[in-house]
């Protein structure tokens, strides 16, 4: 790993802040009677507009700019002419290309009023994302972060999910390592500074199986149970980490007071 990565980490700080911006733009169309569509648009000219473009749109054939996952959907849901109504839960996950690097991030958004059920998994999901990313710093194993989440959630009563996971990611959208959200403690390659992945827990309030639907893209809970997710792209330091995704209105996790 290169020694001298404060080059690369301005470089992908830039794409990252963009992300997370684009996610503060749209929060306050988010509400009973949008389409997810209209949400994705949204997304797409915010990043045009200011220097960037959307990685999803075209990638191995995605069809929109934005990912858009409501209730049962666990990722990748494409966004559609479909309104939202009070009561859902939706994950938005954009990820900016700038100067060819990449910044990948999610969030949680409350449409209208939601139940105590929504509020408890999504706050869940949030804090054992946080979690996790506080122990990152050289030399923490891979599976270190895997245990941080998986124990976090299931003390809470929710499942983690098996079928998706983190990932590097830099001047490529998509590289090693992979970054599990459940596993044990000591497993896995130790971090080096530099290193520059996503951590994005997808929890689910019932069982962790998915399935995917014939779209090819859009995975839901196999139980038709509720999901939640959030996502940051994090570097390694010497001594820690620094997170490349975070919102400057702090806008961390719902309700967001606009």
């Amino acid at each position: 790993m290169n020694s001298n990565y404060k080059e690369s980490f301005e470089q992908i700080k830039i794409a990252g802040s963009l992300a997370a911006e684009t996610l503060d733009e749209v929060t306050p169309y988010v509400k009973p009677g949008v389409t997810t569509e209209k949400l994705d648009k949204i997304c797409y000219e915010f990043i045009r507009d200011n220097g960037g473009y959307s990685a999803p749109l075209f990638y191995r054939g995605f069809p929109k700019s934005s990912c858009s996952s409501v209730n049962h959907v666990v990722c990748h849901g494409i966004p559609s002419q479909k309104y939202l109504k009070e009561g859902d839960i939706v994950n938005i996950d954009v990820t900016a290309i700038v100067n060819d690097w990449h910044g990948d991030t999610s969030r949680m958004f409350f449409v209208g009023d939601v139940s105590v059920k929504c509020k408890n998994l999504v706050s869940t999901t949030y804090n054992s994302m946080m979690e996790a990313i506080s122990i990152i710093k050289k030399g923490t194993h891979l599976g270190d972060i895997g245990e941080t989440i998986q124990s976090y959630v299931e003390k809470k009563g929710f499942s983690v999910v098996r079928d998706f996971c983190g990932h590097g990611i830099g001047k490529t959208f998509h590289e090693a390592p992979n970054v599990l959200h459940y596993g044990k403690k000591g497993d896995g390659i130790k971090l080096q500074s530099g290193m520059i992945f996503t951590v994005e827990p997808m929890i689910n309030e019932g069982a962790y199986k998915t399935k995917m639907l014939k779209d090819g893209w859009t995975a839901v809970t196999k139980d038709k149970s509720l999901s939640a997710q959030f996502e940051h792209t994090v570097g390694v330091t010497d001594d820690g980490f620094e997170i490349f995704t975070k919102s400057k209105k702090k806008y961390d996790q719902p309700p967001y007071l606009i």
